[in-house]
């Protein structure tokens, strides 16, 4: 997976997908004072996110690093100044765009701050589910939470299917409108160029005539 690095003292987000739900474990980046790194991530509605974050500490008095997680909108969802280690979950109201930003803040100093290391574990959906609770809360063996899990993850990729597609079908409509356009574009087009053409032609025979250059 390729990340991108802003340059030194830029506040330039750092787009990464939070491909963490597979078993990919936490991530984990250098965040250099004075700079705001964010991941976002495209979500279906109503699906559960958790995070687990923790920061190293600042290398120079008086700098922290604040955390927030907001969607598309600016709604803020979760925020944490002077995060140093923490959790945080919310769902999904909408399918859009969800955001989560480290930021440091650090004063001015006779020496370079050292970078802070950010690790990140972020889950959505069934891995973000806690099935020891529910274990617990339902009294179920160890069997039937597999089960419970299996179950729950067929539901989601039948919903990711669902709706791979409705876009498709969105995709499908907008294309077949677009092509209906643009051929009535065309159409317009050439009546338009054949008007003006056989304008063209008239007046110029009226012209010629007036001039009696033709008959």
């Amino acid at each position: 997976m390729r990340v991108p690095r802003p340059g030194p003292g830029l506040l330039g987000p750092l787009l990464l997908p939070l491909l963490l739900a597979g078993g990919c474990g936490a991530l984990s980046f250098q965040l250099p004072a004075q700079t705001r790194k964010c991941l976002k991530e495209e979500m279906h509605r109503d699906v559960m996110v958790t995070g687990e974050y923790e920061v190293s500490e600042a290398g120079a008095p008086g700098a922290r690093t604040d955390l927030r997680v907001t969607d598309s909108s600016g709604h803020l969802l979760y925020s944490k100044e002077d995060a140093k280690k923490g959790k945080f979950a919310f769902t999904t109201d909408d399918y859009e765009i969800y955001e989560i930003c480290f930021e440091s803040h650090a004063q001015s100093v006779g020496f370079r701050v050292p970078d802070q290391l950010i690790i990140l574990n972020v889950k959505h959906g069934v891995e973000a589910r806690n099935y020891e609770d529910i274990a617990k809360a339902e009294k179920l063996k160890p069997l039937e939470v597999d089960l419970r899990r299996l179950e729950d993850l067929s539901e989601s990729i039948v919903k990711d299917f669902a709706y791979m597609k409705q876009r498709e079908e969105e995709m499908r409509d907008t294309n077949e409108s677009t092509s209906t356009r643009v051929l009535y574009f065309s159409i317009f087009s050439m009546l338009c160029l054949v008007g003006l053409a056989t304008w063209q032609v008239c007046y110029l025979r009226r012209f010629f005539k007036a001039k009696k250059l033709i008959e």
